[in-house]
């Protein structure tokens, strides 16, 4: 199939940059930012919005301190992050600068898009006001905050995010290596890129497990979850050589570069996608084989019949997993009742729930329309 349609339609493009493309020898690569800006400036010139999410800070601060080995402690990895920050930034206000546009840092946690609905969209409405404005967004994880996303490669992550959150077209993921291949090419020889991936299938995800990262700390693998991600909400990614000239121009001009993730045939609502992608889960609901069928076959509710193990402390409101008998995650939902009442009539037809809890506000523990269903995001 054609990629190039879906690089002509495109009016609001993310584009995410690794710290392996930002940085070099000598610290922040001045070189490449001034052409990245270039080139946004010249999509945006052309009609379309561009939001750009740079990885980098801690790279960054890494180098300017005169660090030759990450750190490895929390406090140190943070206090890099801070101090390469504030380059990072400057270098592109400068870069963006000379085009004439303006910039804005946005520096965002996993929980600044996983607490709550209203704060999601108050992010939401915060990047489209700047877009308004004509303003070039430039969101960063807040890895001074941030424990558990520095470990995690996060920036792929929160680029997907950041792309389904804004209802993006397309997602360029922009890194040190011109695509996903059939093994590492740094190493073997016979490695072949791969230039069209239909579906992300378990082979997929096995070639980019033998591609880690080098500078930075997401990898291959981080990338194609990030591709699950958008393509699941009807929104194609391209992994592409950062590095290479005027990379971003080229393929939105129709050249044939990188690999390009094909989106999904039935899209996911926004809602869906923040509540399967977004949230994080606070417990587990295993559920039996019949289930298991009515929720990935006949997109029915969960209700408490099915239920056969509560794990995890929530609330009624809360996320929750959905986990089918071969131990796979099935769904992630909105329960309409707390860890102890599903306890208390899981197993049970819903016409018992109000002579078991003296009440019946639901007839299902997660509602169909509160629940993301992995078979339908290509999970």
């Amino acid at each position: 199939m054609e990629r190039k349609p879906y690089f002509d339609r495109a009016k609001r493009v993310v584009v995410k940059v690794g710290s392996n493309v930002l940085t070099g020898e000598n610290g922040l690569n001045h070189g490449l930012i001034a052409s990245l800006s270039r080139q946004i400036s010249k999509m945006a010139d052309a009609g379309c919005e561009v939001l750009l999410v740079s990885s980098g800070a801690v790279a960054a601060g890494q180098k300017k301190m005169e660090i030759t080995k990450r750190p490895e402690n929390i406090p140190a990895r943070q206090a890099v992050a801070a101090i390469g920050q504030s380059g990072l930034m400057l270098a592109y206000e400068n870069a963006f600068a000379s085009h004439n546009r303006k910039v804005a840092q946005i520096l965002l946690t996993s929980d600044d898009l996983r607490l709550n609905r209203c704060r999601y969209l108050n992010a939401r409405n915060t990047i489209n006001t700047l877009l308004s404005w004509k303003v070039v967004p430039v969101i960063n994880e807040n890895d001074t905050v941030a424990v558990e996303e520095i470990r995690l490669g996060d920036n792929d992550n929160l680029s997907a995010l950041i792309t389904l959150m804004m209802d993006a077209d397309i997602l360029v993921n922009l890194t040190d290596i011109d695509g996903l291949y059939t093994a590492n090419p740094r190493t073997v020889k016979t490695a072949e890129r791969i230039s069209l991936v239909q579906e992300i299938t378990r082979r997929i995800e096995r070639y980019a497990e033998g591609i880690p990262g080098t500078l930075g700390t997401g990898g291959m693998a981080t990338k194609i979850k990030a591709a699950k991600k958008v393509t699941s909400g009807g929104i194609p990614m391209v992994i592409a050589d950062g590095k290479l000239e005027n990379v971003l121009l080229r393929l939105f001009s129709g050249e044939i570069l990188g690999t390009f993730f094909m989106p999904a045939k039935s899209k996911l609502s926004s809602r869906k996608c923040w509540i399967g992608f977004a949230l994080k889960p606070k417990g587990r609901l295993f559920v039996d084989k019949g289930a298991a069928a009515a929720i990935a076959e006949m997109g029915k509710s969960l209700l408490p019949g099915g239920i056969i193990r509560v794990e995890g402390q929530f609330s009624a409101g809360e996320p929750v997993e959905i986990i089918d008998p071969g131990g796979n995650r099935l769904a992630t939902g909105l329960v309409n009742y707390s860890a102890g009442d599903i306890e208390k009539i899981m197993g049970l037809r819903s016409f018992s729930i109000k002579e078991r809890l003296g009440r019946n506000p639901y007839d299902e523990v997660v509602h169909r329309n509160n629940m993301a269903v992995f078979g339908e995001c290509g999970d």
